[in-house]
């Protein structure tokens, strides 16, 4: 790796350490405007997560199907064993996980499960290495070297171990035994099948020549927008009228339709760089707006949450349309391998 390439990587590099959190916390509505400056401090974990299951991504090869399941471990890793909140009825300010689609034995959530897989592994970690890829010349390959590589994990074992501490000095819980060890297999589970997928299918998808073409890259990220928006609206609908466990039924099914969706499209000719980048772009204004619901569900004041919005938001927006502009120019002198 020549010296010029690594200083053309260093912002890829800050920029996804820092995107991910302001993702996963900010325009989510998790955290007001007025706690930006902790932007730095959720950096580690969040940022170095996100590092991490890109790098070990792109090295194992597979393509995306492989960092989703990365991202997914990098999920239940969060929720679970650091910040504890699948175990701790306590982190929402509940009694129990009653309603919460406690699963028998465990007292874990599967509610809280389920949110924290959607949340993390699509917002908080899919999401910024799409976008950040998006101005990258070489967004296939990997960005670190081994050391670069070790110092990212151990910035991440500390942000993972001081968020842990912060956690259990606010809240003074522990999970137990049997919450620790059901979560760690999954994560396992999900590590070993990304190793799997990457043996398996090493290389780009297959395109199948009897589908048609795949549609225009601006259509792919509308369609992204509303199965997306769809996803909270139908989320929020069906909590008026149905229980955790049917909801979670149905969010099951509808989270493997798109997926199938989203690999059936993969494979047509002619999608590239510029078609992830879009469903990437679809899920991140997707999040605009409903950060400030999610904020007003939390009890930040409205004018608080709108400020944040719109802060957050624009800034978004506006990294969307620079990593969209970078691409076209990328795309003017190389070409970029499907995936």
């Amino acid at each position: 790796m020549t010296r010029e390439r690594t200083e053309r990587r260093w912002p890829l590099l800050v920029g996804l350490f820092l995107l991910a959190p302001y993702l996963g916390e900010f325009l989510l509505g998790n955290q007001p405007i007025t706690a930006l400056p902790w932007l730095l401090a959720l950096a580690p974990m969040y940022g170095g997560g996100a590092l991490l299951v890109r790098e070990v991504g792109r090295r194992l090869g597979g393509g995306w199907p492989v960092l989703v399941l990365l991202a997914a471990g990098y999920a239940l890793l969060e929720e679970g064993p650091i910040d504890q909140m699948l175990f701790n009825p306590g982190y929402l300010g509940l009694p129990s996980f009653a309603g919460l689609a406690p699963i028998p034995g465990l007292d874990i959530s599967a509610e809280l499960v389920q949110g924290s897989l959607t949340l993390h592994t699509i917002w908080s970690i899919c999401v910024p290495i799409a976008l950040v890829e998006g101005f990258a010349t070489e967004p296939l390959r990997p960005w670190l070297r081994r050391t670069g590589l070790a110092v990212t994990a151990a910035i991440f074992v500390l942000g993972c171990t001081a968020l842990a501490f912060v956690q259990y000095d606010t809240y003074r819980f522990v999970g137990s035994g049997g919450q620790f060890g059901v979560v760690a297999v999954a994560i396992v589970l999900l590590v070993a099948s990304a190793v799997l997928v990457a043996r398996r299918w090493p290389g780009p998808p297959r395109i199948d020549p009897r589908r048609r073409p795949a549609p225009p890259a601006v259509r792919v990220g509308v369609a992204a927008f509303l199965v997306s928006s769809g996803y909270w609206a139908i989320d929020t609908v069906l909590s008026w009228f149905l229980g955790a466990w049917p909801q979670l039924a149905i969010w099951a099914a509808y989270a493997a339709g798109c997926a199938v969706l989203l690999v059936r499209c993969s494979h047509r000719a002619g999608w590239g760089a510029g078609h992830r980048l879009a469903v990437a772009g679809g899920l991140l204004l997707t999040y605009v707006w409903y950060g400030l619901v999610h904020a007003t569900d939390l009890g930040t004041p409205l004018p608080l949450a709108l400020a944040g919005t719109i802060a957050f938001g624009a800034g978004a927006i506006a990294l969307l349309f620079a990593a969209v502009r970078a691409h076209h120019r990328h795309t003017a002198i190389t070409v970029v391998p499907p995936e």
